[in-house]
């Protein structure tokens, strides 16, 4: 059952075709999800980086503006100018108040602005946007940006500037960024891969194990998985995974031995069929015998040797398990239960009563060997209760009758009933064993019997004796196709 060419060991880490295993696939996943989350935080932080940074650009520049303001007839010397240019960072600077007051400071002002950026009104969707946009412009751009600092109420600042200083302070924090996502995303997916594998991929990594283990030797028990007693799903599936291994290794346990027990089985009936056959031969003799005793018991004698012979040959023709599909026809049931009498040795004067109840005429349409063994199953189980039983004196009643185009036979006894472990498996082979060297065959057959006759058997009583119920239905006849077959 070691396939090596269709599987491999869970071991390995590997599955069929050598593609990641759980933990390498758990790994990846891990690292992935934590990179991208660590992707959607990083272009909201630098899109609030770049909005702190040109803010801080115009409040520099409303400080130079207030400078400016303040100086004699408006005008700063062309030194101190330039100098709060460039602190600012910026190339010119307009403040607008509600006055419509415009106050200008500018130097070496370019002839084109490349961009313009209002930030009084800027969505978050459209800053993030500008700002990665900032990553893949040119360093030479020029933009202007407007915003409001909030030193003066109602008034705003409208700079000019070059985007190379944005630019670079912005990639200095996306690295300083990665740089910290990298060690985020290695220790959460460390911390995160170790408890999932400790969590999961390791139990569901044993799990498939045992179940490879299980698959080459199913009979071993000592393959059976022991549950580890968690009470979460793979809890769960470690238990149902158990109780299947076990009920699989019991019945392949018992298929084995039904395997077993069928090859010997064609073996006995083959070298049976011979004896019964050499037997039938010399029982043909005493037919010559004029003894009335005899003359009486020979013919049933005989009915019994064609019946067992046919039995072994059907038995080696259709197998062990199979019967064959039953012969039907219509007969009295009186003289068929006379037969199961005879062949019990009943009755028994003094230890077992014999007491039969049929409807006057009673009919049956069924197999007739068939039936008789069944009703020879039901009878010896009958006898051998009365005589596993405590009382010294025992009856079996045999009934039948008409139920429309049903007939029903009874047979009960007095014995002590079916014990409780019986009564669990009845009519399964080897399960209903109700004495000590019992086979528990005979109800399995009876049960196969009735069943094949479209019927029904079962335990319909259980106190102070067994009682079991036939049901047969007659053939249904189908009018149209019989008329067809005759024409």
């Amino acid at each position: 059952m070691n396939d090596k060419s269709t599987s491999e060991s869970p071991e390995s880490g590997k599955t069929p075709g050598h593609a990641p295993g759980l933990s390498a696939k758990l790994l990846l996943l891990t690292i992935l999800f934590v990179m991208l989350a660590e992707v959607l935080v990083f272009a909201p932080s630098v899109s609030n980086f770049r909005r702190q940074w040109l803010m801080e650009r115009l409040g520099t520049a409303q400080v130079a503006s207030l400078a400016a303001e303040a100086a004699p007839g408006g005008q700063l010397p062309a030194m101190l100018r330039d100098e709060l240019l460039k602190n600012a960072m910026v190339k010119a600077i307009s403040v607008k108040r509600a006055d419509a007051r415009v106050l200008v400071i500018e130097m070496d002002m370019p002839d084109e602005v490349d961009a313009s950026y209002d930030l009084r009104n800027a969505s978050w969707l459209a800053l993030i946007a500008d700002a990665l946009m900032v990553y893949v412009n040119p360093n030479d751009r020029v933009i202007r940006v407007i915003g409001e600092p909030g030193f003066n109420k109602d008034e705003f600042i409208d700079v000019v500037m070059g985007e190379e200083p944005l630019k670079t302070a912005m990639i200095r924090y996306g690295l300083d960024i990665l740089g910290v996502s990298i060690i985020i995303s290695v220790i959460t997916a460390a911390l995160l891969y170790l408890s999932l594998d400790w969590l999961l991929v390791k139990p569901m990594t044993g799990l498939t194990r045992n179940i490879v283990r299980f698959r080459e030797r199913p009979e071993d028990p000592t393959r059976i998985i022991s549950p580890s007693g968690r009470h979460d799903e793979i809890g769960t599936a470690e238990r149902e995974l158990s109780a299947m291994q076990h009920e699989l290794s019991e019945m392949l346990t018992q298929k084995s031995r039904l395997a077993a027990l069928g090859l010997a089985v064609s073996k006995i009936s083959h070298d049976l069929r011979n004896m019964l056959s050499s037997a039938q031969l010399l029982s043909d003799r005493l037919r010559t015998v004029k003894d009335p005793t005899v003359q009486r018991l020979v013919p049933k004698l005989i009915a019994s040797l064609d019946r067992a012979i046919r039995l072994c040959a059907h038995t080696l023709d259709f197998g062990q398990a199979q019967e064959m599909p039953p012969r039907r026809k219509r007969f009295a049931l009186a003289p068929l239960i006379a037969e199961v009498r005879d062949s019990l040795g009943l009755p028994r004067p003094g230890l077992i009563d014999w007491t039969v109840m049929l409807d006057s005429g009673l009919e049956i349409d069924a197999d007739r060997d068939q039936l008789y063994r069944v009703l020879s199953n039901l009878g010896r189980n009958a006898v051998q209760a009365l005589e596993s039983s405590d009382d010294t004196r025992g009856e079996i009643v045999v009934a039948g009758r008409r139920e429309g185009s049903v007939t029903v036979i009874e047979i009960s006894d007095t014995g002590p009933g079916l014990p409780e472990r019986a009564r669990a498996h009845l009519f399964e082979a080897f399960q209903s064993v109700a004495r000590k060297g019992g086979s528990g065959l005979g109800l399995a057959i009876a049960a196969e019997l009735v069943q094949a006759h479209g019927g029904q058997i079962a335990l319909v009583n259980n106190e102070g004796g067994a009682t079991f119920r036939v049901s047969i239905p007659d053939v249904v006849v189908d009018l149209e196709r019989a008329r067809r077959r005759h024409a």
